[in-house]
């Protein structure tokens, strides 16, 4: 077994929670863990050409509702989550939200995923802005192509054994 000192925020100290006896992966058996109201929010943003942002801005991308396509893409994501992250375990989401704003040279994706189950949704918030910001890029690729993806992350999550936490550089 490999014992390196990693704190995953789900086990002890010291112990790899997705790792079994024989050094192999495996999916972590929450059967036995009480259904708790759980949320997740994340965010990111795609920093583009002024021309880019303002023909999304007036809705005048040549391949059409880029925030609205993104939106979707945001929504369909995180539902597969499972499917796209080995360790993931594939979750009866209650509700998925894909919210933009606008920055001086950016768009900022910001998705939040929650349900009432056995193990925390950060990872469907994570893919749900990851996927969205992807297709901002594959809508707006021909107005920039030098578009860059950034700072996805997570900003705060509720429920579970953890509790609440907020990323500490973040208001509120």
């Amino acid at each position: 077994m490999n014992n390196s000192p990693i704190d995953n925020g789900e086990g002890e100290a010291g112990s790899l929670t997705h790792i079994d006896a024989q050094g192999s992966a495996r999916m972590v058996d929450v059967g036995a863990k009480p259904q708790t109201p759980r949320l997740a929010v994340a965010s990111g943003r795609i920093r583009m050409s002024a021309k880019a942002l303002a023909a999304i801005k007036a809705g005048d991308a040549p391949k059409g509702d880029v925030l609205g396509t993104a939106r979707i893409a945001g929504i369909m994501a995180a539902k597969r989550t499972g499917d796209l992250v080995p360790m993931c375990h594939p979750l009866a989401l209650d509700a998925v939200t894909v919210d933009f704003s606008y920055e001086s040279d950016a768009v900022r994706v910001t998705a939040s995923a929650s349900l009432t189950g056995r193990t925390g949704v950060e990872m469907e918030a994570i893919v749900a802005a990851t996927m969205a910001l992807v297709t901002v890029y594959d809508m707006a690729k021909a107005l920039d192509k030098a578009m860059v993806i950034e700072d996805v992350r997570l900003i705060e999550k509720r429920g579970g054994k953890s509790g609440h936490w907020r990323a500490p550089d973040i208001a509120g």
